[in-house]
């Protein structure tokens, strides 16, 4: 199925996301801060706000 559709699903789930995504964006008051392969957003986010809002400093 992932070979012939997009699928994009908004959601406010870590678990979820990382779960079910290829790919992850990160958007904070409408400004999209980064965009990356899943993995990476939740091993090694390059902005700290990314890496705040993963770990639970803000959100």
């Amino acid at each position: 199925l992932a070979d012939d559709y997009t699928i994009a699903i908004v959601t406010h789930n870590m678990q979820q996301a990382a779960r079910v995504s290829d790919k992850t964006a990160f958007m904070y008051l409408g400004e999209l801060v980064e965009f990356d392969e899943t993995n990476r957003i939740f091993t090694s986010p390059r902005d700290r706000r990314t890496q705040d809002y993963i770990t639970g400093r803000f959100g």
